[in-house]
């Protein structure tokens, strides 16, 4: 790979760090670890070509153009969470990740992604990774940091939130959207 490749392939991942809070290589390693995927599945089920997964983890391409696309990631990673900590078995995780893959787009709202009480309710994490993809799909995480720098001086709680959800990690999202409820 010649300088100016690699520079690209740099550039694509910090990138794709501003967007997806880090490269699209290590997310989807982690999520084919934690699930038990080959690379071919996970590019099955998240309704991408195989060359294409390859060229994201790659960085030969910095973002996901289909907003379904990064609702399925997103509900992978949800689900990778629950199998982690034991909510859901490897025989669950298989049948949701037929669902999701499934999906759409839109609200992905499914057995998958509603509570342990079984209410139906999203979890606080689905609904603050939905904002954030709105967040992200607009525009980019450094333009969203900006924005916020502008407001804070005459709107401090609004530039918090665009920090918060528009590059900062879901955890702190979390925390704030549960700091913030009544």
């Amino acid at each position: 790979m010649d300088a100016v490749q690699q520079e690209a392939t740099a550039r694509a991942r910090e990138l794709q760090r501003s967007w997806y809070g880090e490269p699209l290589g290590a997310l989807f390693r982690r999520l084919i670890d934690d699930l038990g995927l080959n690379q071919a599945r996970l590019a099955a089920v998240l309704g991408l070509s195989a060359p294409m997964l390859s060229q994201l983890m790659s960085g030969q391409r910095a973002k996901i153009g289909n907003p379904a696309v990064v609702q399925r990631v997103q509900a992978l990673q949800d689900l990778a969470s629950q199998v982690a900590d034991g909510s859901v078995s490897a025989a669950e995780a298989t049948d949701r990740m037929d669902e999701i893959k499934r999906t759409q787009g839109g609200s992905v709202l499914s057995s998958s992604t509603q509570n342990s009480t079984g209410s139906g309710a999203p979890t606080v994490k689905r609904v603050v990774r939905e904002i954030q993809s709105l967040l992200r799909s607009v525009s980019a995480a450094g333009d969203i940091l900006d924005a916020a720098n502008s407001l804070a001086p005459s709107h401090p709680e609004l530039a918090e939130f665009l920090r918060v959800y528009g590059a900062g990690r879901t955890a702190d999202a979390v925390a704030h959207y549960e700091a913030h409820q009544n």
